[in-house]
């Protein structure tokens, strides 16, 4: 059982690192649609990023509804981060 853990754990470290990677192409995204006049919501690119993450999960075997809703949840955050570098007024639903 402690090998599987540390295998776990280490699978999370890197998961870790990968989101802070996401988190940095999310500044940049912000620094973009501030230059271009975009709002942090674009509606029609949530909803393609949560049926890719389905369509991903399916294809790896995982349970599409868990990789969806972890998908929106990290989304919603990403887009909150990305309204606060544009001043809080870009969260429209812009498509």
């Amino acid at each position: 059982m402690g090998a599987l853990r540390a295998r776990i754990d280490a699978l999370d470290a890197r998961l870790i690192a990968l989101l802070a990677e996401r988190s940095t192409l999310i500044d940049r995204a912000a620094q973009i649609k501030a230059q271009v006049g975009l709002p942090a919501r674009i509606d029609a690119r949530v909803e393609e990023v949560a049926a890719l993450a389905r369509r991903r999960a399916v294809q790896a075997g995982l349970d599409p509804d868990l990789a969806e809703g972890l998908w929106r949840l990290m989304m919603e955050h990403f887009i909150a981060q990305e309204d606060a570098q544009l001043g809080g007024s870009h969260g429209g639903t812009a498509d």
